[in-house]
């Protein structure tokens, strides 16, 4: 998907929304556990609730690979049964030396390889370029970085001075130089969003990922208000406060009307903001 693209589906949708489908076997209803599938069971019914609300779906692939093989084959499945029209991301935070870098980006893009072909991934660029590069090496596909992330322990590294500039600063300048707008994108919590300015100042124009609103707290206009570009330039994630609405079996409606009501919520903030 391009970023044009992203951007239409955004427009004609009213919503900057990515459903994270952090599917835990332990929280599902229990109904499901019955079902030959029940991570795809539930993902199915979650997708079809939402996908007229979002236009994006992140499966944390931790959740699935904690299954082994049964866990990789409900993955495939998800990943096959989102509609196309929707922006997928891998929220892998994969990143390692270069010849391991592409075989990661291998697992998530090639799905000769592995029966996976998302639109992304999130990459952590702690290594540096050649543990980004790989991912990038795969054509119309895009790289996540991390820069700011929405967890208490982020200001342990992300913050630190280098030479005058916290180092998520320095992620973000550097990144730069490897791929432009059109092929990178940049994890930004919405915990952090007193620094939406400052990070606006020195990537203008890429899209970003925020975490962090909804369970975690993160407050959606200030996101909006700072974070927005001249191309809405958001993916605003929620996935606790959506897909565990309900652990009954009116989970995919409940699920629904919590998507719902965040669609309306950016809407307002499109006109506003954008």
């Amino acid at each position: 998907m391009t970023y044009q693209e992203l951007f239409q589906q955004i427009s004609t949708k009213r919503s900057y929304l990515c459903v994270g489908l952090d599917t835990d076997i332990q929280k599902i209803p229990a109904h499901l556990l019955k079902t030959d599938d029940p991570i795809f069971e539930f993902n199915k019914q979650i997708i079809d609730a939402t996908a007229d609300y979002c236009v994006s779906y992140k499966p944390n692939i931790a959740f699935y690979e904690a299954l082994g093989p049964k866990g990789w084959e409900s993955l495939q499945k998800t990943v096959a049964y989102i509609p196309k029209s929707h922006f997928t991301i891998a929220d892998a935070k994969r990143g390692d030396i270069g010849n391991t870098s592409g075989l990661y980006a291998r697992a998530f893009f090639d799905k000769s390889s592995s029966g996976l072909d998302f639109d992304s991934i999130t990459v952590a660029p702690y290594m540096g370029s050649d543990s980004v590069t790989p991912f990038l090496a795969f054509e119309d596909k895009w790289v996540i970085l991390l820069a700011l992330t929405s967890n208490p322990g982020s200001a342990d590294f992300q913050r630190l001075d280098v030479e005058g500039s916290a180092l998520y600063e320095n992620v973000l300048r550097t990144s730069q130089t490897w791929a432009g707008a059109e092929r990178m994108m940049y994890v930004v919590g919405a915990t952090q969003a007193s620094d939406f300015e400052k990070i606006r100042t020195i990537i203008p124009d890429h899209f970003l990922l925020v975490p962090g609103v909804g369970a975690q707290g993160g407050n959606l206009e200030e996101v909006s208000k700072f974070g927005m570009n001249k191309s809405c330039g958001l993916l605003v994630n929620a996935s606790r406060s959506i897909i565990y609405a309900s652990n009954g079996t009116d989970f995919a409606g409940k699920a629904k009307q919590e998507a719902a009501a965040l669609q309306q919520e950016m809407a307002i903030y499109l006109d506003k903001y954008l």
